[in-house]
């Protein structure tokens, strides 16, 4: 797991960008139908799962809220949780009536499988690959037996230092991630592969960027 150092590092860094994120990204799917068909698949099998529609789903890492409400008006109940109180207050003030929680993603205050499904939009890319096998397990943990999981990610195989965005200062390392990485720790944590997009940059973005849909398993029962 990441350090506590960089654990702090990452939420000061997200804490001083919140309001300038929020008003920068807030209308970014707009602009890319494909990463809104990814959404709109993972509502879509989510709702579809037996008992899918009445359960939950979280939105790990989910910043000022916005993909979090995109994925409400698709028709799941959907509530976000980030490790940033600042990002989590501009989410509650934006979004009222979605309930936004400050908390970790690598130690989730939600039952073992309850969720109907998890959304993780980018919020990996802070986490160096050897460091991931525990979050999909925690990942896998809370989902229900059916339930899906949507992960967005930057594609490629480098370490990036962030020491600017946003305007402001920050310091954040980023991990770009070869999806069949992601797609074989995924598997070890029981989350079976449904579906993959890789698509080119777009807009000021530098690599490409990889999606991948999956699935927890149903275990037979004797």
């Amino acid at each position: 797991m990441k350090g506590t150092s960089d654990l702090n590092s990452v939420r000061a860094s997200y804490d001083a960008v919140a309001v300038d994120y929020a008003r920068l990204l807030g209308a970014e799917l707009a602009d890319k139908p494909l990463d809104r068909a990814m959404l709109a698949a993972f509502a879509e099998c989510v709702r579809g799962e037996a008992g899918g529609a009445a359960r939950a789903v979280a939105d790990l890492g989910c910043g000022p809220g916005r993909v979090t409400a995109h994925l409400d008006g698709l028709g799941v109940r959907a509530f976000g949780i980030d490790l940033s109180p600042a990002m989590v207050a501009v989410a509650r003030r934006t979004y009222p009536g979605l309930r936004f929680e400050v908390g970790s993603m690598a130690a989730l205050d939600v039952a073992d499988g309850v969720l109907g499904g998890v959304l993780a939009w980018y919020a990996t890319v802070h986490t160096p690959p050897g460091e991931l096998p525990p979050l999909f397990e925690e990942f896998a943990r809370v989902l229900a037996p059916g339930g899906h999981l949507l992960i967005a990610f930057k594609a490629g195989d480098e370490k990036l230092r962030l020491e600017h965005a946003y305007g402001h200062p920050v310091e954040l390392d980023v991990y770009r991630t070869p999806p069949e990485l992601i797609a074989g720790l995924l598997a070890g944590a029981d989350l079976e592969e449904v579906a993959r997009l890789v698509r080119q940059p777009a807009g000021g973005e530098k690599s490409p960027q990889a999606f991948l849909l999956a699935r927890k398993r149903i275990r037979a029962t004797s």
